[in-house]
Formats: structure tokens, sequence, C-alpha cells
């Protein structure tokens, strides 16, 4: 058994090593888009246009109402036919096909955005109205009051939260390996039917996950302790 973990580690780990490239890109850039669009989603929830209000909130229980892997697979392999299917209306012979990495970072941005929107609205709405009065006392608009006084803290008070999101987008990619994106689950995959090492190749994704994850969940703690003292 020892030999053959050694084996598996020598011959897999160089190869997961370009997966891990593969899983640190999309982690970043999935998270910073569904920052973005939690943010977007949040404002436009507490906006006055009940409508939006409203729409919002349909796509948010659509989104978290349906699972995150039936999500990629309608980006990866339905959203490309439906817009050929658009364009050909209007004349346009196209064959738009979506990279596997790109419609991972989509997914993410829209599945992680939504449930991080209302985090960052809850927390808004927790920010005490003395802030909003006096920045509107100081002058400043209701545009500049929410962007200088109130999404600052709201922020800050829900970095915990993204924290434990972080962590869970992390372990989520493998997900990615049903849409073809060369992560470390298909590469281990590949390994495992190609040497019958389930065991040890298995055994050595799940260590790899957990070095990937635990320093994260570390740091989020410390960045959540140096906020507690800047309060």
């Amino acid at each position: 058994m020892e030999l053959h973990f050694r084996k598996a580690f020598d011959t897999l780990g160089p190869n997961l090593l370009g997966g891990i490239g593969i899983v640190i890109y999309i982690t970043i850039a999935g998270f910073a888009c569904a920052l973005i669009v939690a943010l977007l989603v949040a404002i436009g929830r507490l906006s006055k246009s009940k409508i939006l209000g409203r729409l919002l909130a349909v796509i948010i229980e659509i989104v978290r109402g349906t699972p995150l892997l039936v999500q990629f697979f309608y980006i990866y392999y339905v959203v490309p036919t439906l817009l050929n299917g658009f364009l050909a209306i209007f004349g346009m012979d196209t064959k738009i096909q979506l990279e596997a990495t790109t419609c991972g970072i989509i997914g993410f941005a829209i599945n992680y955005g939504c449930y991080m929107s209302e985090v960052i609205r809850s927390a808004i709405l927790a920010i005490d109205s003395g802030q909003r009065e006096a920045g509107l006392a100081l002058g400043f608009s209701e545009n500049q009051v929410l962007f200088h006084f109130i999404i600052p803290p709201a922020l800050r008070n829900s970095v915990p939260v993204f924290g434990n999101y972080l962590v869970m987008l992390i372990k989520d990619t493998s997900l990615l390996a049903m849409i073809t994106v060369q992560e470390l689950l298909l590469r281990t995959k590949t390994y495992a039917s190609q040497t019958f090492l389930t065991v040890e190749a298995y055994t050595i994704l799940a260590l790899v996950y957990l070095a990937l994850s635990l320093p994260l969940s570390q740091l989020s703690r410390i960045v959540e302790q140096k906020l507690k003292q800047v309060r």
C-alpha cells in the first residue's frame, strides 16, 4: 500500500499542480465576479423600484432553488444553443460555444452572487440609520451616503461570511469536472481509471483540497480578528 501511495504521489502529484492553478484562477475570478454581482443585486433589492426588487427576488429564488451543477450544465450546453437560435432569427449563422472555464466563472458569479447578495442586504439593513441621517445632514446625496457611509461597514461586517463562501467555492470547483474543466477531480478521475489506484488517487485529491481550504479558513479567522480590533 505504501509503495502504491508513493507511486501515485510521484505520478499524479505533478499533474495536479496544473489543476491547482486552474482551481485557484477560477476561485479568484469567480469570487470576485460573485462579489460584484452580490453588491449590485443587494443594491437593486433595496432600491425604491418595486418592480426591480421583485424581479431580483424571483431570480434569487430560481438560482437558490436549482443545483449549482445543473446551472453549470445550463450555461455550458443550453445558453450557447439559445444564443445561436436567437441570432439565427436575424439571419446570423453563428456557432457560439462558451469555454468550460468561462462557464464555470459565470456559474459561480451568478450562484454565489445571489447567496452573498442576501448577506450584503442584511448587513446594509443592520447599519444604524443614524449613519444615513448624519451623512444627509452633512450635505451628501443618497448615493454618496450609500457608497461612503453604508456599504463599507456593511461589507466589513460581512467578511466572516464571505470567508466561508470562499472556502465553499474552492471545494465546489470539483463540480466543473462535469463540464470538462481540467481541474483536480477530472485529472484524478482520469489517472485512477488508467492505473486502478483508486484509493491512493482520491486520498491524495482529498489531501490537496484540505491543503487549499484550511489556509483559507485560517486566513478568514485572522482577518475577522483584525476587523474586530479595528472596531
